[in-house]
């Protein structure tokens, strides 16, 4: 028979997971974290569990146990709702002790606070001797607080029921092997002592999220002998992934310097703690941004499916069978899009829009589903190419509809840390005028007057100044992109027009001011403009600049 290692005793929080994760095999109990890992380690059973994170307590010391580990590994999690009641030997009695384990008066540290401020906390080891021990002296004035099932066994009368709602806690699995990518993975890695200097904790974890990892749990610790860190990090993705490999070596190797230096615990399919609503998405639009946001979401766990022009599946098909629907094609295609498939999607649904403009695609959204359906817009400003989110721009449009299946989207974003902007649709737009659709339309117009006067690019280079480079960069960067994806930023609609329509008229009323060489109002017109910037605003874009200006310098050089 299958054995299992666990901390005891029968009835506690560990016993019963062990019992809901193997149910047919023989749970061996020991009295501490240390004994459990022993066991495995001698073979004396084939797997072990251990309590790691509470959802009130936080992370538990036991994990610190998991150092000790020499055979075996870290393979899988179970997270168990825990109900923790109060008993005692009789209903009348008042409680002047508390006693539970040390684990479980910190869970239940707000229910003792506003029930019992009084009372003594007693932490024992051993929950069921120490009952024992109660019922044979007849000592009165103790409550115990522990699962429902050990207190009945014990023959207690349960004073109050639930003491802690909304407690759970996550216990790790460690067996002889390691296990396989599953895709939706995460790892636990210890580092040995490490000699000490200057930014070391920074630059490890530096490492981690330039590779866009996401790092689930982390804690440090000195170690009792050296007094040296220790540090416990736990990361998205298996110990196999080609990302997580590279930066275990250049840990190793350029940070840290030693090559023994970071221990794998294990790789096991990852653990939610939070609640997650939606379950799937379905993409209509198979382009290269919705294949990029289906990949993100399919290694978040959530199931994924994209159907378009050159796929099977027609979306017709699909919006039935997924949570959220989100639309993910060209901006001039997305109010007719919206339009033929909005109406499809029933009550307790969401239809999310990636696109580059608001209003109109809103509109037809709020127009084209039932009021029950949930509707936000997004707007990420990066391309496919880009390899993470983190310090990238995202928009966030919500409507009055934006409901718990649209906050989970927006918190998916968040957490690969994108830089998140909630708008207006109007403003957003407007402001797309000035980031998107007016550098579109000046990169086109520049591009025809080059042409139209024959200036070949060889020349462009020689004459510039590094100021001027940065329109011509824009302008090359235009051109050497797909075009339609710049059409489709200029016949957009919607406010961003009326910036385009005002530098347009701004830029005749400048060009008859420097044909009447009105050099006063020019530099009055100078002036006016830098009073309505703040001085922050100009020395900070100055300061950008000049960082820009000397990488271009080098560049220039080479």
């Amino acid at each position: 028979m299958v054995k299992v290692a666990a901390v005891g005793p029968e009835r506690s929080q560990t016993w019963q997971a062990a019992g809901s994760y193997l149910p047919q095999a023989e749970i061996v109990l020991y009295p501490d974290a240390n004994k459990v890992i022993d066991a495995l380690a001698h073979g004396e059973t084939d797997f072990a569990i251990l309590p790691i994170y509470n959802t009130r307590e936080g992370g538990i010391k036991d994990i610190q146990a998991l150092e000790r580990l020499r055979r075996g590994y870290w393979i899988d999690n179970i997270v168990l709702p825990i109900q923790l009641s109060l008993g005692s030997l009789n209903r009348t009695e008042p409680i002047k002790i508390l006693m539970g384990t040390m684990s479980v008066l910190k869970q239940c540290e707000e229910f003792i606070g506003e029930k019992y401020p009084d009372a003594s906390l007693l932490a024992v080891h051993d929950v069921k001797a120490a009952v024992a021990g109660i019922k044979a002296e007849n000592k009165a004035g103790y409550g115990i607080i522990e699962t429902s099932a050990l207190l009945k066994e014990q023959k207690l009368i349960i004073r109050h029921l639930d003491v802690a709602p909304h407690n759970r806690t996550r216990f790790a699995i460690l067996g002889p092997e390691m296990t396989v990518p599953t895709g939706y993975d995460a790892t636990a890695l210890f580092t040995i002592p490490l000699n000490d200097r200057v930014g070391l904790f920074y630059d490890i974890l530096g490492e981690f999220t330039r590779r866009g990892i996401n790092i689930i749990d982390l804690q440090s610790e000195n170690d009792i002998k050296t007094q040296k860190l220790k540090i416990y990090i736990e990361v998205e993705g298996h110990r196999d992934d080609p990302a997580l490999e590279e930066v275990l070596t250049c840990l190793q190797n350029q940070v840290i310097h030693e090559p023994h230096a970071i221990k794998t615990m294990g790789s096991f399919p990852r653990v939610d703690m939070r609640q997650k609503f939606i379950k799937s998405f379905g993409f209509i639009g198979t382009g290269a941004m919705g294949r990029w946001f289906a990949d993100k979401l399919r290694n978040e766990g959530y199931q994924t499916t994209l159907c378009g022009r050159s796929t099977r599946m027609r979306p017709a098909e699909m919006i039935p069978e997924v949570d959220v629907v989100i639309i993910c094609v060209p901006i001039s295609a997305t109010p007719s899009t919206i339009r033929e498939y909005g109406p499809l999607l029933r009550p307790g649904q969401a239809l999310i829009l990636l696109v580059g403009a608001a209003e109109e695609t809103i509109k037809a959204a709020l127009e084209s589903t039932l009021p029950e359906v949930e509707v936000m817009l997004v707007h990420n400003l990066w391309g496919p190419k880009t390899a993470v989110m983190k310090d990238k721009n995202a928009v966030v449009v919500r409507t009055s509809r934006s409901g718990r299946f649209c906050g989970e989207f927006e918190a998916f974003l968040y957490k690969h840390g994108a830089d998140i902007f909630q708008d207006s649709p109007a403003r957003h737009d407007l402001l797309m005028g000035v980031s998107q659709k007016l550098p579109t339309a000046i990169s086109l117009a520049m591009a025809m007057a080059l042409k139209d006067n024959q200036i070949a690019p060889d020349d462009i280079a020689s004459h510039s100044t590094l100021t001027s480079l940065y329109g011509i960069l824009g302008m090359a960067r235009v051109h050497a992109q797909n075009p339609a994806t710049y059409a489709e930023i200029l016949i957009a609609g919607g406010a961003g027009n009326q910036i385009v329509d005002s530098f347009q008229q701004n830029l005749m009323e400048v060009m008859r001011m420097a044909g009447r060489r009105d050099m006063r109002k020019l530099k009055a017109t100078i002036k006016d403009n830098r009073a309505y910037f703040s001085e922050d605003f100009l020395e900070d874009r100055m300061e950008q600049a000049l960082a820009v200006d000397q990488t271009l310098g080098r560049m220039l050089r080479k």
